[in-house]
C-alpha cells in the first residue's frame, strides 16, 4: 500500500514538470505566431481567388486554405500556418497530457488551451477563406483564451 503512495507522488511531478516546460514552449510559439500574424497584417494581402476562398462548404475550405498557404511562395503566410499546424498539434499533445496527469487543473488548462489554438486556427482560415472581419476577432479572442489558459497551467502548478 504504502509504495502505491510513493509512485504516485513521485509521479506527479515528472509529469508537472513535462506539462510546465510544453506549456513554457506554447507560450513562447504562442506569441511568435502572434508577431507572424501582426506581420502579416502589414505585409500580406490575400488574392480574392485561392484555394477555398468562399468555400460553400466550411470545413473542406479550411483544408483547403491551410494546404495552400502551406505552400505559398511568401515566407509570412507559409511560416504563419506552418506555426498553426505545429501550434495545433501540441495543443493536441498537451491535451492528452493533461487528460494523463488526472489533475483538475491541468485538465481544464489544457482543454482551454485546446479550444483557444482550434478556434484561433479555424477562424484564421475562416478568415482568409470569407474576408470577414469577426472571425479575425474570433481569432484574437481564441489566441488570448490558450495563452491565458496554459499561462495559468503553469502558474498554478508552480513548485512551492
Amino acid at each position: 500500500m504504502q509504495e502505491a503512495t510513493i509512485g504516485q507522488s513521485a509521479s506527479r511531478p515528472v509529469g508537472d514538470r513535462w506539462l510546465r516546460r510544453l506549456s513554457v514552449t506554447m507560450l513562447v510559439l504562442l506569441l511568435a505566431q502572434f508577431l507572424l500574424g501582426m506581420l502579416l497584417n502589414f505585409f500580406f494581402t490575400a488574392p480574392d481567388q485561392h484555394p477555398g476562398s468562399n468555400a460553400p462548404d466550411y470545413f473542406s475550405g479550411v483544408a483547403q486554405v491551410v494546404w495552400w498557404a502551406l505552400g505559398k511562395d511568401g515566407l509570412e503566410l507559409a511560416s504563419h500556418a506552418g506555426l498553426g499546424v505545429i501550434l495545433g498539434l501540441l495543443s493536441v499533445a498537451l491535451l492528452v497530457m493533461g487528460i494523463r496527469a488526472r489533475r483538475r487543473v491541468w485538465i481544464l488548462t489544457t482543454v482551454l488551451g485546446w479550444i483557444g489554438v482550434f478556434a484561433a486556427g479555424f477562424n484564421g482560415a475562416s478568415f482568409l477563406n470569407y474576408g470577414h472581419d469577426f472571425s479575425s476577432l474570433l481569432m484574437t479572442i481564441g489566441f488570448l483564451l490558450a495563452l491565458i489558459s496554459y499561462a495559468l497551467g503553469i502558474y498554478v502548478t508552480k513548485p512551492v
